[in-house]
């Protein structure tokens, strides 16, 4: 004897009735279509169709139905008793879907409107990011925002991410990343503290000086990067001072704590101002960017493509990667003696 498994069973009760659901809507957006023309061939021009698809379509409703809801002769097409109360137990629920896919076009193709959620560092987010939204909103007063600041790399689906800002090296291969401007790392220490203790040449010369560090959301420090010969070199020199928000590690850098490595957007403002100086410029990384990441090119609501290409000219327009700035106003100077030196806690 021949058994049916119960999982099989399932999906061939799914498929009838999906197939059941496709019919049925053909048929009932065709009956309803005849309904309101008069005609067959009114429907078949209002809906785009051959006069033999829509008839095929509203036959097959019919025999679903074992019902007839139109009387048709040579002259002409009337709608039944039974065709009129079908009609009318349809009509309002037909008018809501084609007003929800209405609206939907209106979403992509009418003025940008609906909420938008923003996920970006910490830093730059602060930085970058904010100043630039009261301008955005100005712009498209329908688009409602909420920016999340945060160095964990959020998930887009659980986390009704809309788009997220994301500084470094790039792996995860499931989002579309737009790289908006390189990120140049900077070795930087307040001017003060240059002329008091000196800069480093090589990085070997970061023993000697005071450091401060950034504690990632993993928990672990993060590495010092530089580019050496071509060769990646990365390190963890010890600690100063150890935060986990790159401001407090810039503000640090200011007070004359020590040296810190920060991305080029943090420093600019100290550099123009003459507050800070940077060094071992020569040895900057060269592959990491700032960008702008979302899930799919296709189908994107039109707040969310006018935000990326918003940010891409605003943050594009700015000047922060300090090229015109780079190196220090200072010659490196020698090394203090053990006693002048600051503090290192390991």
């Amino acid at each position: 004897m021949s058994t049916i498994s119960p999982l099989r069973d399932a999906t061939d009760q799914r498929d009838k009735l999906t197939s059941r659901l496709t019919t049925s809507w053909a048929g009932v957006v065709a009956f309803m279509t005849v309904a309101s023309e008069g005609s067959f061939s009114g429907a078949a021009h209002r809906l785009g169709i051959g006069r033999s698809a829509v008839s095929r379509s509203v036959q097959k409703l019919e025999a679903q139905l074992d019902t007839r809801l139109l009387s048709r002769t040579t002259r002409s097409t009337t709608i039944t008793r039974e065709g009129e109360q079908f009609y009318e137990n349809c009509r309002h629920g037909v008018e809501k879907l084609l007003q929800a896919l209405e609206e939907m076009r209106e979403l992509r193709d009418g003025p940008p409107q609906g909420e938008l959620k923003i996920s970006a560092p910490l830093g730059f987010g602060r930085k970058v990011v904010a100043p630039l939204l009261a301008q955005f909103r100005a712009l498209y007063p329908a688009v409602a925002l909420e920016l999340v600041l945060e160095d964990r790399l959020g998930d887009f689906a659980a986390e009704r991410i809309d788009v997220a800002f994301r500084d470094g090296r790039l792996e995860d291969s499931q989002v579309i990343a737009k790289r908006l401007i390189p990120m140049r790392m900077l070795v930087c220490a307040s001017s003060d503290y240059a002329r008091l203790h000196g800069l480093p040449t090589s990085i070997e010369d970061l023993a000697l000086h005071a450091c401060i560090n950034q504690r990632l959301p993993s928990g672990r420090l993060q590495t010092w990067d530089f580019k050496v010969d071509g060769i990646a070199r990365s390190l963890t020199p010890a600690s100063a001072i150890v935060v986990n928000d790159p401001s407090l590690a810039m503000q640090a850098v200011l007070e004359g704590q020590g040296l810190a490595q920060l991305a080029a957007y943090q420093v600019c403002d100290a550099l123009r101002a003459g507050m800070a100086v940077t060094c071992l410029n020569g040895l900057a990384p060269d592959d990491r960017g700032h960008y702008l990441c979302y899930l799919s090119r296709q189908q994107l609501p039109k707040r969310i493509r006018v935000f990326i290409d918003f940010m891409t000219t605003g943050i594009r327009a700015l000047d922060l990667d300090c090229s015109l700035l780079l190196g220090s106003r200072y010659p490196a100077m020698p090394v203090p003696k053990a006693d002048q030196r600051l503090g290192v806690a390991a």
